[in-house]
């Protein structure tokens, strides 16, 4: 192919303090270029840029990146990779929620950014910045402005049904303003369900899995006949599992109790449940995986951590169970977490011994660092390892879009 003919998508993934993009060539569905912008705002700020097409990574320091200088870097490293900013075809935005009205991909415009402004309570590390994303690219690049699409985590949890998704509290609230279960890591769980589809060589419709997106946030989704019928995160990113920093599902009144007896303002309250709690609050140092892995047999916080983790993974996990009709073809991990982790799994697993999940422990050793393999036993139900790629359900769904505004 011509480098004429090549037609690319731009995706980016923006957070209160780092972004991440990544150029896909979308008639071959491959990732040519990617990388991550860390400390926004800081004198820490870097830029790490990684070739897809030879593995190699760059890293670039300036101090107190902003997003606007951050996107003018990017898009000059990139069109040094692609050339012609003309074969970019359009902007894919991960949007983390979309509320009740946005629930399924669509192009940005300003109705758009303020229904996505209106969900900013649901998800307010992630929302506001998907706007200034758009908005900093449309400054300027004024030619990309009306191709730019957003993609919903949230929308592929629209299918859950009502005993799901409502929460037992006056009917009112949800009517009035929406509140319900949302879910996230939709994208995620989009391209996982399709991948092992393909890998089964069975239709999507006909599929029953549950899925385990583990990273740094964590969710789980039920998904029955190809669709999502119940997931762990709620109104916010905050509900489910155990994460690395978020507390995941608690007693509501210890809420009441931190502010009635410990004099805690809700401030204070949200910075715990969110930022002090999860991984890092057990090991009280750190509220990363690796570090409980490691020091799981030295450490007894890591080790509290570790368990804390599975026990919460593992009954969750066996909850969906019931959703699952009348078979269940598999239970995939995935996610940083999910894709790397081996006692999590191997702890995960045997705690399901009960519903025959058993783990074959050189298959789960030897399965990391992107591989895709099954890790369970011959007369297990099956349990996968699949590598997530959102960006490329993203770009996907853009240049699906773009291509139908054009006709």
């Amino acid at each position: 192919m011509s480098k004429k003919t090549k037609k690319y998508i731009f995706v980016l993934n923006c957070g209160s303090s780092s972004l991440k993009f990544a150029i896909i060539d979308i008639l071959k569905k491959e990732k040519i270029f990617s990388g991550t912008v860390e400390f926004l705002h800081s004198k820490k700020s870097q830029i790490t840029f990684k070739d897809c097409t030879n593995e190699e990574n760059k890293v670039i320091f300036l101090e107190n990146l902003t997003y606007k200088k951050s996107i003018e870097v990017i898009f000059q490293k990139s069109l040094e990779k692609i050339k012609c900013l003309q074969s970019i075809l359009g902007i894919g935005h991960r949007i983390v929620h979309g509320g009740e009205k946005l629930h399924q991909s669509t192009i940005i415009d300003k109705k758009i950014i303020e229904q996505i402004r209106s969900s900013i309570p649901f998800a307010p590390l992630h929302n506001p910045f998907g706007i200034i994303g758009f908005q900093e690219i449309s400054s300027i690049f004024p030619h990309l402005k009306h191709k730019q699409v957003a993609v919903f985590d949230t929308a592929f949890h629209h299918t859950i049904p009502s005993e799901s998704y409502l929460y037992a509290i006056p009917y009112e609230l949800y009517k009035k303003y929406g509140i319900r279960r949302y879910g996230a890591h939709g994208i995620s769980y989009q391209y996982v369900s399709k991948k092992f589809s393909k890998i089964v060589k069975k239709d999507l419709k006909y599929l029953n899995i549950i899925v385990c997106h583990l990273g740094n946030g964590g969710s789980i989704a039920a998904i029955a006949n190809g669709k999502s019928v119940d997931t762990s995160m709620g109104l916010t990113p905050l509900e489910g599992l155990m994460m690395g920093t978020r507390s995941g599902d608690i007693d509501p009144s210890i809420i009441f109790y931190l502010y009635e007896n410990l004099k805690m303002n809700i401030g204070q309250i949200r910075e715990i449940l969110t930022k002090k709690s999860g991984i890092l609050g057990i090991t009280q140092i750190n509220n990363d995986m690796r570090y409980v892995e490691d020091n799981y047999h030295k450490d007894t916080n890591a080790n509290r951590a570790m368990k804390m983790y599975c026990h919460r993974l593992s009954k969750y996990i066996a909850s969906y169970f019931t959703m699952m009709n009348d078979h269940l073809d598999a239970i995939i991990f995935t996610g940083g977490i999910g894709e790397n982790s081996v006692m999590v799994r191997k702890m995960t697993m045997e705690k399901l011994k009960l519903f025959n999940v058993q783990c074959d422990e050189e298959k789960n050793a030897n399965t990391k660092f992107g591989k895709c393999e099954m890790i369970s036993s011959k007369n297990s139900i099956p349990v996968w390892v699949i590598p997530t790629n959102e960006e490329i359900i993203i770009a996907e769904e853009t240049f699906r879009l773009l291509e139908i505004e054009q006709t």
